[in-house]
């Protein structure tokens, strides 16, 4: 298959070695320093004490160059994906197929959600729809990452553990697209099953990750820290039933109980989470889809969150003094419904 890579961080690297390692046409589209590393080395896989290099991937910051693909994975994180949005239509055919990776409530929740909040706007991760008319929903595969992954350096990648991606229809349909995602990602050697509902699975990794990502970024604690240290792990378990709340009112049931989950996130052992690495490099953490987004669909649900909107607010403000304080561009302050965020 010709499959082109958004960013290549951690899990696009990822994501895009194991894919190359098994014969498939991968194009990875970067900029910068990681453009040039890839020109030069490659891309670079650790785990385990092995290193592999891969040469036999494009790596390019011309979309329209790349041309149409079979395979789109969007493989930033979701605060950066209204950035590449307008070029990602220069990847896609008529039948071009788009895989998102991000964390967090996607852009696309309420497509074929059915309900009362059918087609609506998740303002938090896309203020103005755009994302929704750039990338329609109608090319999505949802996805849920588990692996643990690091970017050492540009182009470099280790990975720490995990090989799950499950896939699925937005609509729930075992279809024969899906299918061919899933062989394709078998064959490199990643588990893909195809579910029902991919919702579930998405608020299942998020149920974890809105509360363990921002305490990391706060205390600069791993998720062995985290979940140790009795207040941390009582705050995490307190974020995680008022999320549990608003998911149940979506239609949602977990398929594994709270303790269980933090159970898991332990035994991931000493490892920063993706919010603490980018906090440790300067760059802005992947906030909204993973906090704010919950803070707006509790208050769709009139669901009281005041647990997460306290860390939301602490891990807002953290975020502006690691951007001002590596001179870049603060995260926009995207206030969702009932919640007041300024920027300074």
């Amino acid at each position: 298959m010709k499959i082109a890579i958004v960013g290549c961080g951690a899990i696009g690297g990822y994501v895009g070695a194991k894919l190359a390692l098994a014969g498939e046409a991968v194009t990875l589209l970067a900029r910068g320093a990681t453009l040039e590393a890839l020109r030069a080395h490659g891309l670079t896989l650790q785990h385990d004490g092995t290193t592999q290099v891969v040469r036999n991937v494009t790596a390019t910051s011309d979309y329209a160059g790349a041309g149409p693909q079979d395979l789109v994975i969007l493989a930033v994180k979701a605060h950066q994906l209204e950035a590449v949005a307008r070029q990602v239509p220069e990847l896609c055919g008529a039948d071009t197929i788009v895989v998102t990776m991000q964390n967090g409530i996607p852009y696309w929740y309420f497509h074929q959600h059915g309900g009362a909040l059918a087609g609506s706007i998740v303002r938090s991760v896309d203020p103005q729809g755009t994302l929704l008319r750039l990338i329609p929903a109608e090319r999505v595969l949802g996805c849920v990452v588990y692996p643990a992954t690091e970017l050492v350096s540009p182009g470099v990648i280790r990975h720490v553990e995990g090989d799950r991606f499950p896939i699925g229809e937005l609509d729930g349909s075992n279809s024969p697209r899906a299918q061919r995602i899933s062989a394709c990602f078998t064959k490199a050697g990643l588990k893909a099953p195809v579910l029902e509902n991919i919702r579930a699975e998405i608020w299942l990794k998020l149920w974890g990750n809105l509360c363990f990502n921002p305490i990391s970024a706060l205390t600069r604690a791993t998720l062995a820290d985290i979940c140790r240290f009795p207040p941390t792990r009582d705050l995490a378990a307190t974020m995680m039933a008022e999320a549990q709340a608003i998911a149940e009112k979506l239609g949602i049931r977990f398929r594994v109980p709270l303790e269980r989950r933090i159970a898991g996130a332990e035994k991931v052992g000493h490892h920063k989470t993706s919010m603490l690495q980018d906090v440790e490099a300067g760059r802005a953490p992947e906030l909204d889809a993973l906090l704010g987004s919950v803070v707006e669909l509790g208050r769709l649900t009139q669901t009281p969150t005041p647990h997460i909107d306290t860390v939301y607010g602490l891990t807002h403000l953290l975020a502006h003094s690691v951007t001002d304080a590596a001179g870049g561009a603060s995260p926009p302050a995207r206030a969702s419904p009932g919640v007041s965020v300024s920027a300074r």
